[in-house]
């Protein structure tokens, strides 16, 4: 009897190390990556093209051999854009799936809400589309793959005065929402150092829905050019009220415009034609990298990938190379590999300063009517020296 229990006690032992040995990042045979994405909620778009994106390099990968013989798994969980519940899948993530490497979030709010315990807990985080300056404050640990905030309210700026020739400029933006501001603190500083005037500085709230009295004051200003930086589901309700009330200028935005084509998808879209947006990829670029992802991703998912999936994408891909490189999924040493990343991606050639932000350029997005329908097309690529 004491025998037989000795060997029940022992089997149930061992059953308890396989099943521990197969959970997320502790199997020998698979590298565990996590993700935290909007996969439901007000940002969906921009979770689910990520993921897409993510989950295609991920299929390439292990199609390829995996990364040093080892087989890739990526878990992601859906925050909703939500930091708190940001915090939820991070820790479920990094306790229950034992992941010491995560790609998200992908709105600044929801992502940096993670950054500090991933700096604590020696988590590698890569964020593929969180703008805002202060994503990569918490650590070396943190790195991004899209441009900052700063950057690309620069790049905005530039391109109306440079590129469209605006001498003025109206700006309608978010002032509960640091993405907003930040993108239109750094417009008007570099549209006012390329020669330009901002005639009008108007604010709204969080979730309005009613912009014409602002629009009628910035309208009164006569701008050559509007500057609209907020995500696409709010420029789509400001464009349509800024039209109707007949400001006919070009409008220009930033990245959180990608989305709108989808958006509008079955609508006429007209609000929003002569409308340019800053942003980290053009799926029409003849770059021979480009096409090659845009093919592939078009033969899994049957659609054109926005530049969300190109930066999961990219994330993916850096983290792969910083693996490879380091010849360990440790994350310190993956975090000392990816700290000298130097190499050509979907979005770009990316090498990342001392705050881990990638250097490279922006290119600037036209939407345009194809045929009766909305799309975008490549205008230029801008650079700020």
């Amino acid at each position: 009897m004491n025998k037989l229990v000795k060997m029940t006690a022992l089997a149930s032992v061992l059953s308890a190390a396989v099943m521990l040995s197969s959970c997320g990042g502790s199997s020998s045979n698979v590298i565990t990556i996590g993700g935290v994405a909007p996969l439901s909620g007000q940002y969906t778009e921009y979770g689910l093209e990520c993921k897409k994106g993510i989950d295609l390099a991920v299929k390439e990968i292990n199609a390829a051999g995996g990364i040093n013989g080892k087989t890739v798994k990526f878990v992601c969980e859906d925050d909703e854009g939500d930091p708190a519940k940001s915090v939820n899948a991070y820790k479920k993530l990094t306790t229950q799936d034992k992941v010491r490497m995560v790609i998200g979030s992908l709105t600044s709010g929801a992502t940096i809400s993670i950054t500090q315990q991933a700096q604590a807990n020696g988590v590698v985080q890569i964020a593929p589309a969180a703008t805002a300056l202060a994503v990569t404050d918490a650590g070396n640990y943190i790195f991004r793959a899209c441009f900052t905030d700063p950057f690309q309210g620069r790049i905005g700026g530039k391109f109306s005065a440079v590129n469209l020739g605006a001498k003025t400029a109206a700006v309608l933006y978010d002032i509960g929402n640091d993405y907003s501001v930040g993108l239109m603190e750094n417009f008007v500083s570099e549209f006012t150092a390329q020669g330009g005037s901002v005639v009008s500085i108007e604010s709204y709230s969080t979730n309005d829905k009613d912009f014409n009295a602002q629009l009628t004051k910035i309208k009164s200003m006569n701008p050559e050019v509007v500057y609209l930086p907020d995500y696409y589901a709010t420029v789509s309700l400001i464009a349509k009220q800024l039209r109707a009330q007949g400001i006919d200028v070009p409008i220009v935005g930033a990245d959180g415009w990608d989305g709108l084509v989808g958006l509008l998808a079955g609508e006429s879209g007209d609000e929003v034609v002569n409308g340019y947006y800053s942003n980290h990829y053009a799926s029409d670029s003849t770059n021979p990298a480009v096409q090659k992802f845009v093919q592939s991703f078009k033969a899994e998912y049957n659609v054109a990938p926005n530049a969300f999936a190109a930066l999961g994408y990219d994330s993916m891909c850096m983290l792969k190379d910083a693996i490879v490189a380091a010849g360990s999924s440790d994350a310190a040493a993956v975090r000392d590999a990816l700290e000298k990343t130097n190499g050509d991606y979907v979005t770009g050639h990316i090498t990342f300063d001392e705050k881990h932000n990638p250097v490279k350029s922006a290119v600037m997005i036209k939407l345009v009517k194809d045929g009766g329908s909305l799309s975008s097309a490549y205008e230029t690529t801008v650079d700020i020296n």
